[in-house]
């Protein structure tokens, strides 16, 4: 019998504490949401609908994150991808949020700065070498 020989890739600590962040990021997230939607009562009447909307798509948001996060920590370059495209589009929700409502500035400034570290982690050296050389172990 021959035993399979299982070539691992060390994760870098940059990405490791990519990973957590993307984690941190991603429930940070579903409670800025619920922040966002519990704020339509004090919104005009004829806010209210975009607010909730807005609220809602930042919970949803951060749900997808976690849900791809776990394939980040085993090098998924298509979870890498996946996090990349959901956290410009809550980049994008977290400029909407600064202009569009008020009190929640202080968390999406946070937040953005968060998950542009998150980016620069996973799409710079060394981070994007793991994901290159995770890639050709599974070949």
């Amino acid at each position: 019998m021959s035993e399979a020989s299982t070539v691992t890739v060390k994760r870098p600590v940059v990405v490791t504490i990519a990973i957590v962040l993307v984690y941190i990021t991603a429930f940070a997230s579903v409670a800025l949401g619920i922040l966002v939607l519990l704020s339509r009562y004090e919104v005009p009447g004829d806010e209210v609908l975009p607010v909730s909307l807005l609220g809602a798509a930042i919970i949803l948001l951060g749900l997808l994150i976690v849900a791809v996060a776990s394939g980040l920590a085993r090098g998924s370059r298509f979870s890498r991808t996946l996090i990349t495209i959901y956290l410009v589009i809550s980049l994008a929700l977290r400029v909407t949020t600064i202009v569009t409502t008020d009190g929640w500035q202080w968390s999406a400034i946070t937040q953005g700065i968060l998950e542009i570290a998150v980016l620069a982690a996973l799409w710079l050296p060394p981070g994007s070498r793991f994901f290159a050389n995770a890639a050709q172990v599974r070949m």
